[in-house]
């Protein structure tokens, strides 16, 4: 009989909205775990949908709403514990009765890949904690996976995160910031592994460029002038067109399923290619493989978004990141360097005019920075597949 364990990842298409990112994490994990034996039930916004669109069983959020503010929040957080020991105290319709009845069934529970382990996101860091807790209570094991922690982290979300960590036999951390957060917290070094994204090979194979430039943006601009952005990046991309011969093709990673519909990251690149003056088109947006497969083959990539880099490095494509935040930095310079590329820009220095001699040297090192992307992808394969056979020996 296969071992199964609950897995909890930011999922669920909701209002027709896909993230691209956070759905490519979940699936990682439930491909690499499945080929090792071990089925995942998964705990999504949208049970039904998860469901179908993974083949596996789901259960629903266990829910926390902080607009309550934290001190109810902790309270439900000590209420949904004990009642794993069977000291409840849970309304009978209660969805966290759900998500224990499945770890009580289960070999343990796994967090699947992400960037919420932050104050940014508190929610979501109370959801995990409390996920990790119903397994201790119930003395199964826990392993979290590729995850970027903080790099804000304040007040008893630090104590949080430090406890969901500490209950935890192995903690994988894709950066070396993240990594080095984590052993602050308290993980020792025999638990923690420096790895990079979960879904860095959801799509493997090979990857011939396939001379067009890829754009995923942000709607995220942490405050900036908007016009000014669009006007900057329209001028950067216009110029490597022109250079370079590159058909421009945009795609975004949190967008609706229905391609009529512009919403999300659609609106913001609609925005730039109306203030282009190179022809460009969009690409729809579709699932997680779909988005690895199109950043793989793509000739150079622009990105304010997170996973199409993750998906186009270890291919060797030339890729600039856009960063607006320290949150932001942490995650495209961890993507990045990891393969050997070094490329992230500040939303300010694009504003001010620094693209066009970024992207102009990126273009001009393409060979270099393709052969060395490739070449560190097998040693990072073969590592990656060792983390997950980790993570499977846990259960």
């Amino acid at each position: 009989m296969p071992v199964q364990i609950v897995t909890v990842g930011d999922v669920g298409v909701r209002d027709d909205m896909i993230h691209i990112g956070d759905e490519a994490m979940f699936e990682a994990l439930v491909t690499e775990l499945g080929s090792r034996g071990v089925e995942v039930v998964g705990v999504s916004s949208e049970p039904a949908e998860t469901a179908v669109r993974y083949g596996i069983d789901t259960v629903p959020r266990i829910g926390f709403d902080l607009s309550l503010g934290r001190p109810a929040a902790d309270e439900r957080l000590g209420r949904v514990i004990r009642a794993a020991t069977g000291e409840s105290t849970l309304a009978d319709d209660d969805p966290a009765l759900t998500v224990i009845d499945a770890v009580r069934s289960s070999s343990g529970v796994a967090v699947a890949g992400g960037g919420n382990l932050a104050s940014t996101w508190p929610v979501h860091i109370y959801e995990r904690r409390a996920l990790v807790g119903i397994a201790t209570a119930l003395g199964l094991p826990s392993a979290v996976s590729g995850q970027t922690f903080g790099p804000e982290l304040t007040g008893t979300d630090v104590d949080l995160v430090a406890e969901l960590l500490g209950e935890s036999r192995v903690v994988g951390a894709r950066e070396d910031a993240s990594a080095a957060l984590a052993a602050r917290l308290g993980v020792p070094a025999d638990r923690l592994q420096r790895t990079v994204d979960d879904a860095s090979f959801l799509v493997d194979d090979a990857a011939a460029d396939s001379g067009y430039l890829l754009v995923s943006l942000s709607t995220h601009l942490a405050g900036r002038d908007r016009p000014a952005f669009v006007a900057a990046l329209a001028s950067v991309l216009d110029r490597v067109a022109h250079d370079t011969g590159l058909e421009v093709r945009f795609h975004a990673h949190w967008a609706a399923l229905d391609p009529s519909s512009v919403r999300g990251d659609s609106i913001l690149h609609d925005e730039v290619r109306q203030a282009m003056k190179a022809g460009s088109e969009v690409v729809p947006t579709v699932d997680s493989a779909h988005a690895a497969r199109l950043a793989r083959g793509a000739g150079l990539l622009v990105t304010g978004r997170y996973h199409p880099a993750v998906f186009a490095v270890p291919a060797g494509v030339p890729t600039i990141g856009i960063s607006t935040d320290s949150y932001t930095v942490v995650k495209l310079t961890g993507a990045l360097g990891g393969f050997g590329q070094s490329s992230v820009l500040g939303i300010d220095a694009l504003i001010a005019g620094d693209g066009h001699g970024l992207a102009a040297q990126v273009w001009r090192d393409r060979a270099t920075i393709r052969e060395d992307g490739i070449i560190r992808s097998i040693s990072h394969r073969d590592a990656s597949a060792a983390w997950w056979d980790r993570v499977a020996a846990q259960f």
